[in-house]
């Protein structure tokens, strides 16, 4: 009798562990966000300078999609886990000896990097185990980002109150060591050929059907993510920033960023649910158009309880835009190049996410408010809409079909 590799029990087990494993590693991310009105406390410094060691998070985070993406196509998801997971805990434990800015943003560099095994990397593993499902997998999966986002502000708020920043770090590296170091083990079983042979035959149709080559619809989607993400980091970056200077102090602030982060991620699995029927590229535009509208929502809200609606309404908004590059990658690009090719795109991204969490620390200390970042970061989302647009009116993507063994 034959055994479904693709779409089966053991993938939708393997993809309960990814999820667990995202959770845990993809803390460091979030972590800075929630003790930056601590660190520019403690180092002084203006809004912008307050934001470097995020900004060079989300650099690290970046890079190490790329990087691990890459060491994932060729030695597997297990032993990139278990290497990125120990170099993550020594960056928490550098950033706990910093004396200054200049030296978080560097033991931050390198918690990033790292723990960017939890993102790209996971997702482009996940996504060889599904086929008819894959898009809710990707969605899944990459919600192991945004629940981090959501529970550790939350669990920590306490330690962070009570004893400080540099014990949060300590927490998490003990954390990330424990939980993910066994997990990792039990991800060593790897994807047949066939498998992967059939993806490649239809990603190869698709791209034809483009009339791009995959490189340049790489650095295309690569262009679109950076727009996108510039618009979508004004409010992830800067809202406990922004509770703070509204009065609001920054517990109100991370409870936003929670709810934010929640509802993000029940836009990724709704978004998933969708590319399931409608490919990656219809799924990337919807979710891209509804965040420029939640942006535009911003620009009149200024109460604490208006601010609560309008995170909860721009989690809800665009949690499925990152996954869906991947999904576009996984429907266009080589299967055995899909740690590289989507730890590229969503380095992209990311890079976007910390150019705009720069910039829009920048222009607060320009202006004196919020309302130009917010403006600046529409007109970045309306540039990635117009890709979009332009890449579906040239492209008919086809599915691949469920392999059995």
């Amino acid at each position: 009798m034959d055994i479904l590799v693709t779409d089966s029990r053991y993938s939708w087990s393997r993809l309960a562990i990814t999820l667990l494993v995202g959770t845990v590693i993809n803390a460091g991310m979030w972590a800075i966000i929630v003790i930056m009105p601590a660190v520019e406390t403690e180092f002084g410094g203006n809004r912008a300078m307050a934001s470097l060691p995020y900004t060079l998070t989300m650099i690290g985070f970046a890079t190490g999609n790329y990087v691990i993406g890459r060491a994932v196509d060729r030695f597997g998801i297990t032993w990139s886990l278990i290497v990125a997971t120990i170099v993550t805990a020594l960056g928490y434990g550098l950033a706990t000896l910093s004396t200054s800015l200049i030296m978080l943003s560097l033991a931050q560099l390198i918690v990033g990097f790292a723990s960017a095994v939890g993102f790209g990397p996971l997702i482009a593993d996940i996504s060889h185990w599904f086929v008819r499902r894959r898009g809710i997998a990707v969605a899944i999966t990459a919600s192991g980002n945004y629940l981090s986002g959501a529970i550790w502000p939350l669990v920590l708020a306490g330690v962070l109150q009570d004893s400080g920043w540099r014990t949060v770090y300590l927490v998490l590296a003990v954390t990330t060591l424990v939980v993910v170091i066994p997990l990792a083990f039990t991800l060593q079983r790897r994807v047949p050929d066939e498998v992967q042979i059939a993806a490649q035959q239809a990603s190869t149709l698709n791209v034809r059907s483009s009339g791009l080559s995959p490189r340049a619809l790489q650095y295309l989607l690569g262009i679109a993510g950076i727009g996108c993400c510039v618009a979508m980091s004004m409010p992830q970056v800067h809202i406990v920033a922004l509770c703070v200077g509204l009065g609001f102090g920054p517990a109100v602030g991370a409870q936003m960023l929670s709810l934010m982060l929640l509802g993000g991620v029940g836009s990724r699995i709704l978004s998933g649910l969708l590319a399931d029927r409608l490919g990656g590229v219809r799924t990337l535009l919807i979710g891209s158009f509804l965040q420029c509208i939640a942006l535009f929502l911003y620009l009149p809200a200024g109460g604490m309880v208006s601010l609560y609606l309008v995170s909860l309404v721009f989690g809800l908004s665009q949690g499925g835009i990152v996954p869906s590059y991947a999904l576009i990658v996984r429907e266009y690009m080589p299967a055995k190049e899909a740690g590289e090719r989507v730890g590229f795109v969503l380095m992209a991204t990311i890079m976007g996410m910390a150019l705009g969490g720069w910039m829009s620390g920048w222009i607060y200390d320009l202006s004196g408010s919020y309302t130009l970042a917010f403006v600046n970061g529409i007109v970045w989302n309306g540039a990635n809409i117009a890709i979009i647009l332009w890449l579906l009116s040239r492209s008919r993507p086809r599915k691949t079909v469920a392999l059995a063994a």
